[in-house]
């Protein structure tokens, strides 16, 4: 993974109208906590150092999910050609958390963000093979234009932020 894979990622993010922002592990979870709009729900995060605010609910209940602004997950790998991020099933319910609230908080490792599709499905069948038989693919914001003109966040998340958290 190079830092042009990064810079790829963060030029498609911006088509997206979606933020990109890197920082370290020691500063994720203040940077997490900035950005979260309450009430909010989350899943854990699998990445060192980093943590949920306190104030983020882990497992909610269909009323608490259905009530959040923000939604906060891992993403299991991005794929920087296209801006997508790869939010894969967790126990704690990552695909609905990622999906419902108006704003989904992503975060991903540097390391995980892959240069094409190719190579997204090759993370996707390595994840297959792991027993991961579960994963929602999201590129930018919720966009529809079922109606006339173009409306965002109507079928999920209006504000989509993503957190890279620089390998080190």
């Amino acid at each position: 993974m190079t830092v042009d894979t990064v810079g790829r990622f963060e030029r498609a993010l911006e088509g997206l109208e979606v933020g990109l922002e890197r920082v370290s592990a020691a500063d994720a979870s203040e940077r997490i906590e900035r950005i979260v709009e309450e009430p909010a729900v989350g899943a854990s995060l699998p990445f060192e150092g980093v943590s949920l605010p306190a104030s983020v609910t882990t497992e909610p209940t269909a009323g608490e999910l259905e009530a959040a602004r923000t939604g906060v997950t891992p993403v299991g790998f991005a794929v920087a050609e296209y801006g997508t991020v790869a939010v894969e099933s967790t126990v704690d319910g990552a695909e609905p958390i990622s999906l419902y609230p108006d704003r989904h908080v992503a975060v991903v490792a540097e390391s995980d963000v892959v240069p094409d599709l190719s190579a997204g499905f090759e993370r996707l069948a390595e994840g297959f093979d792991a027993g991961r038989d579960s994963v929602v693919f999201a590129t930018g914001r919720s966009a529809t234009a079922d109606m006339g003109d173009l409306v965002h966040g109507v079928h999920g998340p209006g504000d989509v932020d993503v957190i890279v958290l620089e390998d080190r």
